[in-house]
């Protein structure tokens, strides 16, 4: 735990924090103004530095290089001091041993950069080891090509070794390349150092142009994470390096990590411009709940459609003239890249309705064998009398095909060869092969949309444990669950596709056999929000974003998580939850 360094924002791994100096540092940061190293022991002893609030102080330390033999580490390691002052532990990579210091540099680092696995493998090391409040420090490293995968891996402080050493060297950087000076022209660039004629340019003025587009490139990390958009800036500027490009890959692979520290939902769209999308936490966890939690629960057949540029889908004018046809007479579920198969109920869960995809008429292999593996889960879980498929060719017709012919499965086809899905062929055809089948009501589809999203937000079987009884009011997408005796219970919220508990819903959660979030806290009554201070315990299964309930010696109430349920008991700052209704015991 610190008291130097707290969290304001997450997207992910990456934050945006502040180190909490006399004159505070905005994170992720370059320390350089504020850093004093009080030395390593290897050269000589060291007298533990007196620190002081307007820096953040290295403790005198041993660095190890990367492959040290563990007996070695042993022999010579370091037990810091508890001061009370910011601090810094210098750690190995291979070999994390909590230190409560306010922030952690790795020291093999130079030996890990430049190799994507060996990155990823050292920061998810040093992080999961290392208190979540706490900052990560890669010092000697950091360029402007590569501090925004650097800083979405987890990594909060830099310094600007990297950027000078490479300006006196005559190596011009930007956010895609390293030029020799003397191959350019002209400057590629704006900022001051650059605001001279080309023959005019130093080394010297090189080493400030690095550092001052290193700084620029963290202002625009910092941005990105606020608007929880990091992850499609990394996406293409990782293309800029091999190494980088295998880093975002190896983190992908890394789903424990990256999925405790991934909201469940959030305001900003993602953009699937790259083949890298479909390995997105947010999509894989999508993928991953409508084929393990979601249960149909319409008796009538189903038709898959193809998806629109419109969200939700049943705003688009495709989706209108599908549904001018359909009349509630079959369960609709749509096909899409990155995000698999979205059931009609589910169209505004984050994220069905929150990407944007790049629309060429052709899809990859990698596209068609994601969406295809993940219809065939669905069709597993799921029996429908029929199978209708209203789909063009362009891909959606071979993925309907693999998924046919690897569940033995017999689809009737409504869009003829070489069709489109809104023709008026295709669309008598879909209302054919619906000829004789009855209309649901419009309260069945309220109360199975409801249902659907808590199976998709708590679990299999929580629509139905904790909604079997209800009635719905209000207008969709704004549904009001209430219970027999017209007790308002939880509301849908259209934003995001998921529900709002009141405290009645809560407590019904809470008795219930759906699996409950909760957060336990100290003996007072929470207005507004609960600091992470006076959280007690919290469950692990919490993320960023759910419902959870929170109670006391002296409340019960219910809101929404701010931070994941360990960093809830590991921080001792920030934000743990906020409170939307309470009641005093």
């Amino acid at each position: 735990m610190t008291d130097y360094f707290e969290v304001h924002e997450r997207d992910g791994a990456a934050r945006v924090g502040e180190l909490r100096l006399e004159s505070p540092v905005t994170t992720p940061a370059l320390v350089d103004d504020v850093l004093e190293d009080a030395g390593s022991l290897w050269s000589a002893d060291r007298e533990l530095p007196e620190g002081n609030e307007s820096t953040l102080t290295v403790l005198p330390h041993r660095a190890f290089p990367g492959g040290t033999a563990e007996e070695v580490r042993e022999s010579f390691a370091v037990d810091q001091p508890d001061v009370d002052y910011p601090s810094v532990a210098v750690v190995s990579s291979e070999h994390v041993d909590e230190q409560g210091t306010d922030a952690y540099a790795v020291s093999d680092v130079q030996s890990i950069t430049g190799h994507g696995a060996a990155l990823v493998e050292a920061v998810v090391n040093v992080r999961e080891e290392i208190p979540t409040d706490t900052a990560l420090y890669f010092s000697g490293v950091a360029t402007p090509r590569n501090v925004a995968v650097l800083a979405y891996a987890g990594v909060d402080l830099f310094d600007e070794t990297a950027a000078v050493v490479k300006g006196t060297e005559g190596r011009y950087l930007t956010t895609d390349e390293a030029y020799f000076l003397e191959d350019l022209e002209e400057l590629p660039c704006s900022c001051s150092a650059c605001q001279q004629p080309r023959e005019e340019f130093t080394r010297e003025d090189c080493a400030e142009h690095n550092r001052n587009a290193l700084a620029a490139e963290l202002g625009i990390v910092r941005r990105r994470i606020r608007d929880g958009r990091l992850r499609d800036y990394v996406e293409g500027q990782a293309r800029h390096d091999q190494w980088l490009t295998a880093a975002v890959r190896e983190l992908d692979s890394e789903w424990g990590y990256l999925e405790e520290r991934t909201p469940i939902l959030r305001d900003a769209e993602i953009t699937a411009a790259t083949e890298d999308t479909l390995r997105r936490v947010e999509i894989q966890r999508y993928a991953d709940r409508v084929t393990t939690r979601y249960q149909n629960r319409f008796r009538n057949p189903l038709v898959l459609v193809p998806c629109s540029a419109t969200k939700p889908y049943s705003e688009s004018q495709s989706h209108g003239q599908f549904h001018d046809v359909i009349q509630w007479r079959a369960h609709l579920v749509s096909m899409t890249s990155p995000i698999g198969v979205v059931p009609q109920e589910l169209e505004t869960t984050y994220p069905a309705q929150h990407y944007d995809t790049v629309v060429t008429g052709r899809w990859s292999e990698d596209e068609k064998e994601f969406v295809s593996e993940v219809l065939r889960r669905y069709l597993e879980r799921n029996d429908y009398p029929e199978i209708i498929a209203h789909v063009p060719d362009e891909g959606y017709r071979d993925i309907v095909g693999r998924v046919e012919e690897a569940l033995d499965l017999d689809i009737t086809y409504t869009v003829p060869e070489g069709g489109h899905p809104t023709d008026d062929e295709s669309l008598s055809n879909l209302g054919t092969a619906l000829s004789g089948e009855l209309k649901y009501s419009k309260r069945e589809r309220e109360h199975n949309t409801v249902r659907a999203i808590a199976d998709y937000l708590l679990g299999d079987g929580a629509g139905d444990d904790l909604f079997d009884d209800i009635q719905t009011t209000s207008r969709y997408p704004k549904i009001q669950v209430r219970d027999s005796e017209e007790t308002q219970l939880a509301t849908m919220v259209p934003q995001y596709g998921t529900l709002s508990f009141t405290l009645e819903g809560a407590k019904r959660w809470v008795e219930g056999d759906a699996p409950t979030k909760r957060v336990e806290i100290d003996g007072f009554v929470p207005h507004g929000s609960v600091l992470a201070p006076g959280v007690v315990d919290a469950d692990d299964e919490i993320r960023v974003g759910d419902e959870v309930v929170v109670e006391g010696p002296k409340a019960f109430a219910v809101g929404r998580a701010e931070m994941f349920g360990r960093e809830m008991c590991e921080s001792s700052r920030g934000i743990a939850c906020e409170i939307r209704h309470v009641e005093e015991k």
